[in-house]
């Protein structure tokens, strides 16, 4: 797997005028040499401090998909390195900026920040990383009615108490995902507003994006997401895909749009995906492409042709929630029994595909300028 050289193109002075009335996502190419300067380029092209007040804590939510490193599956010490710089350098403290991620009944938080090589850059900054695990969690009462998440948690919606009053910034990949197709700033806050037990929320998962659009414009005053497609996931995501090297970077204020946007360079055509032709309809974003203002590189002729598989865990997981097993899910998923899921998970992911194929993907992808880029980055 070569790189593909691709070298940044020079930024006007000033971002061109900008048409009021349609979402803006901006798309650059970038090279490891220049990444995480380029980070603040692409920040500042969309306009970011327009969203993001630097007078208002601010979370910067990591995207881990596998505690172990995988290319594109979770986010890029790079991108978490050009992200904080630019935050820094432009003027925000250190004291309102709080890196977090969540637990799944799968990874490890604390052990997946290290392994990522997170910390270090962390440190680097003078941030601290907060395992969402260890702070306080609270039941909010949402205004707005949902679609589907007051069904499954009919007790009442957990949410980190921090969350509330706090913008926040979604670190996610360009990558596919076996229950949402694609996967990216949208799905980024199903891994922080929902406790481990979300993957209760699967079965459902496009009406359940769409309800995590609804309560983030509750309690968050700003949304912002920065997507790193330098190394893309294609095939079964977020954890067993075919890393892609691509060298784009997108960032924008509408997590529908540059959801859109990267569908579209994946090979998607995004209104076809369900979570964002609902979003699209019920305006919580924008998903049509002939609506969004895509700014730095012309990417119209842009098609990755990727193709979403499932793994054998989400292929699985999809038979007892929608397929012939469906009558045993109760006791499958819902019981004291369920322990078995996620040690099946473990053992497949971990034991088996990890060491038999996903090691030999990862030697050859730290032959690459990338590759090299993520050893740069010392574990901590």
């Amino acid at each position: 797997m070569n790189p593909i050289d691709a070298r940044s193109k020079t930024q006007p002075a000033a971002p061109p005028a900008r048409r009021s009335d349609r979402s803006v996502v901006a798309v650059l190419k970038t090279r490891p040499e220049t990444v995480v300067e380029d980070y603040g380029k692409l920040m500042r092209l969309a306009g970011y401090e327009k969203t993001l007040s630097k007078e208002n804590d601010l979370l910067i939510k990591l995207n881990l998909s596998w505690t172990k490193y995988f290319p594109a599956c979770s986010s890029q010490p790079w991108q978490l390195d050009g992200v904080a710089k630019t935050l820094l350098d432009d003027g925000f403290s250190p004291s309102k900026i709080f890196p977090v991620e969540n637990k799944t009944v799968v990874t490890n938080p604390v052990k997946g920040c290290r392994v990522n090589r997170w910390y270090p850059v962390l440190e680097r900054h003078g941030l601290s990383f907060t395992p969402l695990p260890e702070v306080k969690w609270m039941t909010y009462q949402f205004r707005s009615p949902m679609l589907m998440l007051d069904k499954i948690f009919p007790k009442g919606i957990e949410i980190p108490e921090m969350y509330v009053g706090k913008s926040i910034l979604h670190l996610p990949t360009v990558k596919t995902h076996g229950h949402s197709t694609t996967t990216g700033a949208v799905k980024n806050a199903f891994g922080g507003l929902l406790k481990e037990v979300r993957h209760y929320a699967h079965k459902h998962i496009h009406e359940v994006l769409v309800d995590l659009l609804i309560m983030q414009r509750e309690i968050h005053p700003g949304v912002f997401a920065v997507m790193d497609g330098t190394v893309c996931g294609d095939g079964a995501g977020p954890r067993t895909m075919i890393p892609r090297i691509h060298n784009f970077i997108l960032a924008s204020a509408d997590s529908v749009a540059i959801d859109a946007v990267a569908a579209k360079m994946m090979g998607y055509e995004p209104m076809s995906i369900p979570y964002i032709r609902m979003a699209t309809e019920m305006g919580l974003g924008n998903g049509n492409i002939s609506e969004i203002e895509i700014l730095g590189e012309d990417v119209s002729g842009v098609n990755f042709h990727f193709t979403t598989k499932k793994s054998l865990v989400i292929w699985g997981d999809q038979l007892i929630r929608k397929g012939f097993l469906r009558p045993f899910e109760r006791i499958l998923l819902h019981s004291p029994l369920v322990f078995w899921a996620p040690i099946a998970s473990n053992v497949y992911h971990d034991s088996i595909w990890y060491p038999i194929i996903g090691q030999r993907i990862i030697n050859d992808f730290m032959k690459t300028e990338w590759g090299r880029l993520f050893q740069s980055y010392q574990e901590s």
